[in-house]
């Protein structure tokens, strides 16, 4: 007998091995795992009976379990009549419901198995361990989103829109021309209306400083240099004068300081990107039309 009709070719083999590590394979046995443990747990009907309704010693062991996780005791005999009663009652309005197709066309049904598709899609995404050289490379890449969060450091004159109306920016820049068109050096110079926080803020954070001011506010200041008097600039109370004493600027730390942040990082775009690549293979096994929408000053059909 020639040996190559009872081996496979490398090139065979090659395609074997290529073919268990494709992931859509992996999606699909790992779908079908989870349709026939749900079948089990469901207490699918027995082939040759379907009106047959088993309740097993399983099924009452999960439900005695689940009523025990909600209570924090067991269930009474007469509680745990009810429940597998519950159960059974359950099951039957399960049954007849699929026999009349109520599962069809129901968005919340639909919505339901499609989530728990692409809750199986993550389970089935297992990627693999970086290398160190992978890790520093994508560490290069995205050393931006390492970097410690700038700090600045300021007090403020501020004049209520409230108190003084419309003329608040208008009496803000006359003090702030006072002062010699924000060139002064008197960082103590006093004026303004009383503010309801503080007068100064001391190494916060753009995000601290935006939940206090406001965005614009934030923005504005985190955008200009330490030293002089700066302003009018406006937050949802009113028009402030700003004397920056010190923002820092950020810095991207060693590699070392944040190794396992970025390999767990990488595995989360890792799993991403292969979560993507299992969707895309099964769209692509779908022809998808997709009709023109309609104009949005198109009318509604008459009824």
């Amino acid at each position: 007998m020639n040996t190559s009709e009872v081996s496979s070719s490398p090139a065979q083999r090659s395609r074997l091995r290529q073919l268990l590590r494709e992931p859509l394979l992996h999606f699909l046995v790992a779908g079908f795992a989870l349709f026939m443990i749900y079948g089990g747990l469901r207490g699918a009907p027995n082939r040759d009976d379907p009106q047959r309704i088993e309740v097993t010693a399983d099924d009452i062991r999960r439900i005695h379990v689940t009523w025990l996780a909600q209570w924090q005791r067991p269930a009474t005999p007469e509680e745990l009549r009810g429940l597998i009663d519950e159960h059974v009652k359950e099951e039957v309005l399960y049954r007849e419901a699929l026999a009349l197709g109520l599962d069809k066309g129901d968005t919340i049904v639909r919505r339901r198995l499609a989530q728990k598709m692409d809750f199986l899609a993550d389970d089935v995404v297992t990627p693999r361990e970086p290398t160190p050289v992978e890790l520093q490379a994508w560490f290069a890449q995205n050393r931006a989103r390492y970097a410690s969060e700038r700090l600045i450091t300021f007090h403020h004159l501020f004049f209520s829109s409230d108190k003084r109306g419309p003329n608040a920016q208008a009496q803000a820049s006359k003090r702030l021309a006072a002062f010699g068109a924000g060139k002064a050096t008197d960082r103590d110079a006093t004026g303004g209306d009383d503010f309801m926080f503080q007068q100064t803020y001391a190494e916060e954070t753009q995000d601290r400083i935006a939940r206090v001011f406001g965005t614009r506010f934030a923005d504005s200041v985190f955008q200009q240099k330490a030293g002089g008097w700066l302003g009018p600039i406006e937050s949802g109370y009113g028009w402030h004068l700003v004397w920056i004493d010190a923002l820092t600027s950020s810095k991207p730390p060693a590699f070392e300081a944040v190794a396992q942040q970025v390999k767990d990082d990488w595995l989360v775009e890792q799993r991403a990107t292969q979560k993507q690549a299992t969707l895309d293979n099964l769209r692509a096994r779908y022809e998808i039309v997709i009709a023109n929408p309609a104009p949005a000053n198109a009318e509604a059909p008459a009824r």
